[in-house]
């Protein structure tokens, strides 16, 4: 192929500097904590604690002792139940410290979802809170004991097992620790996360220490992040965006880890930003879009007698926007209103740690409201048609990334490994993207979301951004609905800027016409006060599909 050839076809490569870190995730911390020993590493706010590396160090060896005391050992899985706080930091730090995987357990997880985790991952000790909401998690992994063979211990935070897990290590029990950390490989698997699911049981992407290790220092290369950053992070831990893209992009460049509230909490994320002088926040969209609220001329009742006034959030600079696609209008208003300028679109998914492309600070910013970025650096992505041929550029198709953030594979089940992920390293993401000229990339649907009208391929993300532009829309998800002309007929579900008190679907069908294609008008407008989500902040499209039937009647 010559380079004609290549520059037209999507396929991109990203940076060979800096190199690759070739470390365990202990001793990157290690090697900080030794770099700026007094600087703060952890603020929790909730508890109202903060560490320097020198005390986040120390406290992670205590319970990698405490750990190593209670039998847990390298390739062993050890369960984290939790919602944000200070404890879930110093678990995934002191797990990883003595080589044990980590097997994150989504806050909201019920009976039968808590249990397949235990049983699929083989889990041999759980680490919880003591509640979260309405659930009891002492209770329902008392229930679960009996039907996960493997399981032996829990220790709940802050009861007398915690303490003792906690207490100050002997001199023997910290050449224990040191004794099995020198033993470990970059390579070795330290992390189980499990798929959302939305068909059938969730998988399990297993990442090792040079997957997520890496990632989280490239977002933070990206992010321009250095040890005077204060990184406000209100995304769950649980999830890559949160315990990656968080917590070890902080720790590899020896910023400041900020945990605004147990679970997402405007109010509080914006008191932390100001109160702590955060230079960066995290948030899916959605979170944004409910923090841009606050800093509104018309307060809402829920500010809590908080005025808009005392979220002071001069110190911001960038972030992070991720999850899922990015409105150009919420991008525009945390660009003008939160100072954040250099905010950033990641792009990824948990079988690759998760980051594959992220704008650059120095991006235009219809770069940073168009796009997802461009490949991060030791990456490669590609853009494939149906037969695995790599797609010319600005032709739609399936992206695909190969390089160290790629999964090992699902936990113990090689045959669904081999279905995403080919001999040749490569990743098939399902996600529709098109790349243009420059390599920036378009995620324009998931496959399963795209809607097929009467023979026509129609890609819900293009009709969602033409709605933002509605005056009276604030939000907008378009899926595909039966219909029996057509196979499919387009369904928008419309949350409404507040103060809209008489709008009429029509409106929208008058306001589309004339400016978008006739077959891509929704056939039917549905207002709603919210989108049934995940806990990550992502649009169930497939709860959306299953309660359109019966709105609709169909």
């Amino acid at each position: 192929m010559d380079d004609t050839t290549a520059r037209l076809l999507s396929y991109d490569r990203g940076e060979s500097t800096p190199p690759l870190l070739e470390t365990t995730i202990g001793r990157s911390l290690a090697q900080t904590a030794a770099r700026v020993p007094d600087n703060d590493a952890l603020i929790d706010c909730a508890s109202g604690r903060q560490w320097t590396y020198r005390e986040l160090r120390a406290e992670v060896l205590a319970v990698a002792a405490g750990l190593l005391r209670r039998g847990l050992r390298p390739g062993d899985r050890v369960g984290l139940w939790s919602p944000n706080r200070w404890e879930w930091v110093v678990t995934q730090y002191a797990a990883a410290e003595i080589g044990a995987i980590l097997v994150n357990l989504n806050p909201s997880y019920r009976q039968r979802e808590l249990e397949f985790a235990l049983d699929h991952g083989r889990v041999s000790m759980v680490l919880a809170s003591p509640e979260f909401r309405d659930s009891d998690y002492p209770s329902m992994l008392a229930a679960a004991r009996p039907n996960c063979s493997t399981l032996r211990d829990v220790v709940v935070f802050g009861d007398e097992e915690w303490a003792e897990l906690t207490g100050d290590p002997t001199d023997d029990d910290l050449a224990a620790v040191a004794q099995v950390a020198a033993g470990l490989s970059p390579d070795d698997p330290i992390n189980i996360q499990y798929t959302s699911g939305t068909t059938g049981f969730p998988k399990g992407a297993t990442l090792s220490h040079r997957n997520i290790c890496n990632n989280g220092y490239f977002v933070g290369v990206l992010c321009s992040y250095t040890d005077a950053d204060r990184i406000c992070i209100p995304v769950p831990f649980y999830h890559c965006f949160g315990m990656v893209m968080g917590n070890l992009a902080a720790t590899c460049h020896g910023a400041t880890i900020v945990i605004p509230a147990p679970a997402f909490d405007p109010v509080a994320t914006l008191r932390a930003v100001a109160e702590h002088r955060c230079t960066s926040l995290y948030g899916v969209p959605t979170m944004f879009i409910a923090e841009l609220a606050l800093l509104s001329d018309t307060e809402p009742a829920e500010l809590d007698h908080a005025s808009s006034d005392e979220f002071d959030l001069s110190s911001l600079r960038t972030g992070i926007m991720a999850g899922s696609p990015c409105p150009a209008e919420v991008m525009r208003q945390v660009v003008d209103r939160m100072h954040m300028t250099e905010v950033s679109i990641c792009y990824g998914m948990t079988e690759t740690s998760p980051v594959s492309t992220q704008t650059r600070v120095d991006d235009t910013l219809e770069r940073r409201v168009g796009t997802v970025g461009r490949v991060g650096p030791h990456l490669e992505i590609k853009v494939v048609d149906g037969d695995d041929a790599t797609v010319e550029r600005g032709v739609t198709g399936e992206l695909c990334t190969r390089g160290y953030s790629v999964m090992t594979g699902y936990w113990d089940e090689p045959e669904k490994t081999a279905e995403v992920l080919g001999d040749d390293g490569w990743m098939h993401t399902g996600d529709l993207a098109t790349m243009d000229a420059d390599g920036y990339v378009q995620i324009t649907g998931r496959i399963k979301d795209m809607v097929i009208r009467g023979g026509e391929n129609i890609y819900p993300r293009e009709i969602e951004e033409f709605l933002y532009t509605h005056p009276d829309i604030l939000d907008a998800q378009v899926i595909g609905v039966p219909d029996e002309k057509y196979g499919e007929e387009l369904m928008a579900w419309v949350r409404l800027r507040e103060g809209v008190v008489d709008f009429d679907p029509e409106s929208v069908r008058a306001f589309a016409a004339g400016v978008i294609a006739k077959h891509k008008i929704p056939r039917y407008v549905h207002v709603t006060d919210e989108f049934p989500m995940t806990v990550t902040g992502k649009v169930r499209k497939v709860q959306m599909r299953a309660d359109a039937t019966e709105i609709l009647g169909l």
